[in-house]
């Protein structure tokens, strides 16, 4: 298949575009202009300059195209440069979507997140439901995919939280510590990506995506420093003073955390991942064993 990416140059969608090149796909990226050196695989994919919220672009990146992976998200706003959830998720999600439409594409592949849901939530989570709703009313066959926090080789978030295990004896933690979370290596979503533009039985279906038990947060700070060879203080810190602080900075990208992500953080992040590994015959790795595959010590 010929196939758009979009989000390609980010995280994820370095490993997807590796993948489906793997498989025998033809790569099609979608990116911004100035972003193409984070593209780490350019010589077998074709470049489609143009940002996810310029419709006219995302229109003329598809076309020819037989299918449409939209991997483009946010975890935090910043209102004031136009990031907004409902900018990159929503609005990213319609315009992929209708491009795809519009091209004859016959699949559309989609990356929401765990615990996407309508209101109440955070707008997060809600953006994401929106846009997950847009895609399932969309026309091309769809598969949608809500994963957990998804580590691997430069992601921002269990590499921040070793950085800072490296740096320091002592790890701060909002609260007990004690909210789960499910964390999926990197590698394994980008082969459910690829697989699932070829398996029929994927198509209409919704996959939440794991690792294959629930961890607290406690439990991934002590696995990180494990694997580093590093022994932690784990620091507990008040809830209400962070979320006084987060409500007062979190519009400034130095200040670590926002209040939603804070709420977000306590609610935990967890899942049955059991569909998702069989039906694309994906192996479960614990998290150690995940993080002992990249992560030096």
């Amino acid at each position: 298949m010929r196939v758009l990416v979009t989000g390609a140059t980010g995280f994820v969608g370095n490993e997807v575009v590796k993948e489906l090149l793997a498989r025998g796909h033809r790569v099609r990226a979608l990116v911004r202009p100035g972003s193409q050196d984070k593209l780490q695989v350019r010589d077998r994919v074709g470049e489609a300059m143009g940002d996810i919220l310029d419709r006219p672009a995302v229109f003329q990146a598809a076309q020819g195209c037989d299918a449409v992976i939209n991997l483009v998200g946010i975890i935090r706003e910043f209102p004031r440069q136009g990031v907004t959830f409902e900018r990159l998720h929503l609005e990213a999600a319609r315009n992929a979507v209708d491009a795809a439409r519009a091209a004859g594409a016959r699949r559309f592949l989609q990356m929401s997140a765990l615990g996407a849901r309508p209101e109440p939530a955070d707008p997060y989570h809600t953006t994401n439901y929106r846009a997950d709703e847009c895609v399932m009313a969309s026309g091309p066959a769809w598969t949608i995919f809500r994963p957990s926090v998804i580590y691997g080789q430069g992601d921002q978030s269990i590499n921040l939280f070793a950085q800072i295990i490296k740096s320091s004896p002592v790890y701060p933690i909002i609260g007990d510590g004690n909210y789960r979370m499910q964390p999926a290596p990197v590698w394994k979503v980008a082969k459910a990506f690829a697989q699932a533009l070829e398996l029929p039985d994927a198509i209409g279906k919704i996959y939440d995506v794991g690792g294959p038990e629930p961890l607290t947060f406690n439990q991934i700070i002590d696995t990180i420093a494990a694997v580093l060879g590093k022994k932690v203080y784990k620091l507990h810190l008040p809830v209400w003073p962070m979320r006084l602080a987060a409500g007062l900075l979190g519009g400034f990208s130095s200040f670590p955390v926002t209040t939603g992500q804070i709420r977000m953080l306590l609610e935990g992040n967890t899942c049955d991942p059991a569909a998702f590994y069989q039906d694309f015959g994906l192996k479960p790795v614990s998290f150690k064993d995940g993080l002992s595959q990249y992560l030096a010590s």
